[in-house]
């Protein structure tokens, strides 16, 4: 496939790989995960609060819910993707607004560590499931 044209210039454009780093990484997991999440918010929305409607939603409910591993994985996947999506936009925001090498290393570490933390309690409070 011949390279595209540039009519100004009057030459050929050539493409130029993207450099595979930790900001590229980055910043197509925020578009997979944007694409992954809308189905999966949607879906959540229209049987949470549509077909069962949020007055009917229960301890007994979620316990009957969580009581197939094909939810457990649903929620925990929701919940994985869209904290990370958060986590990974706010280390943006933070990158626009912090200088220092440094201080901007530490708190992304210290965001991965947030993530980590409170994805690993979320999914073992899903994974624990619900007593009665």
């Amino acid at each position: 496939m011949p390279a595209p044209f540039d009519y100004a210039q009057g030459a050929s454009l050539r493409r130029v790989p993207p450099p595979r780093n930790f900001e590229t990484t980055a910043w197509l997991f925020m578009r997979y995960s944007g694409l992954l999440l809308i189905p999966l918010v949607w879906v959540h929305i229209l049987i949470q609060d549509v077909l069962v409607g949020v007055h009917a939603i229960d301890l007994d409910y979620v316990a009957l819910r969580w009581a197939t591993l094909g939810w457990r994985a649903y929620d925990i996947a929701l919940l994985a993707f869209a904290f990370a999506h958060g986590m990974n936009g706010f280390r943006n925001v933070l990158n626009d607004y912090v200088r220092g090498t440094r201080v901007r290393r530490a708190l992304d570490w210290l965001l991965l560590l947030g993530w980590l933390a409170i994805s690993a309690i979320g999914a073992v409070a899903i994974i624990g499931g619900v007593s009665q």
